[in-house]
């Protein structure tokens, strides 16, 4: 029992350090991502689908990305959809192809990204952390119910902390790198 308990919280922390690498791609850095637009919602057929299921999204350089929809008639939809968005982009249509131009980020923008950014990697701290938690709890358990010695709760509890300051220190990397790159623009 006590060997399930360990592999089990280094999955769940592990899923949480993507979580966050996976959040923090949505932000917009100043430089052209296709995981800025991907995941809006489009009103497709009576359906909201995410963008890319509706349309091709290549990055054209640096700053821009290219939208062709693959139907005609997906145009408007999306162009909606980019406008209704809180990135605070304008899209630029010519004929069935919509360019989004990244602006640069303003110093003061930067900051709250920064700021945000930091949230998040607390968020994802909070989250490591209770599920140290539940895993410390499912050792006491198993100590109450005399499955294992205090010798191996021991053990096990230095070994949950050794997990978890290692997925508090992946955590601190992505946040570390995320803010560098918004910073460095």
């Amino acid at each position: 029992m006590l060997a399930n308990i360990k592999p089990d919280a280094q999955q769940r922390m592990a899923k949480s350090v993507d979580a966050l690498r996976h959040e923090l791609q949505r932000l917009r850095t100043g430089r052209a991502s296709t995981a800025l637009v991907e995941h809006l919602k489009v009103s497709y057929y009576g359906s909201d689908v995410p963008l890319s299921q509706v349309a091709n999204i290549i990055v054209a350089d640096a700053r821009s990305l290219t939208i062709t929809p693959w139907e005609k008639s997906m145009v408007q939809p999306v162009e909606k959809a980019i406008l209704a968005s809180d990135l605070g982009l304008n899209p630029t249509t010519a004929g069935t192809t919509i360019r989004l131009n990244m602006p640069a980020l303003t110093e003061e923008r930067r900051r709250d990204l920064a700021r945000h950014v930091s949230h998040e990697g607390e968020n994802a701290k909070i989250a490591i952390r209770n599920i140290r938690r539940d895993a410390l709890h499912q050792i006491k358990e198993l100590l109450k119910d005399k499955q294992i010695t205090e010798d191996e709760e021991r053990r096990a509890e230095d070994e949950m902390q050794k997990i978890t300051d290692k997925s508090i220190k992946d955590v601190d990397a992505v946040v570390k790198a995320k803010e560098d790159e918004l910073m460095a623009l």
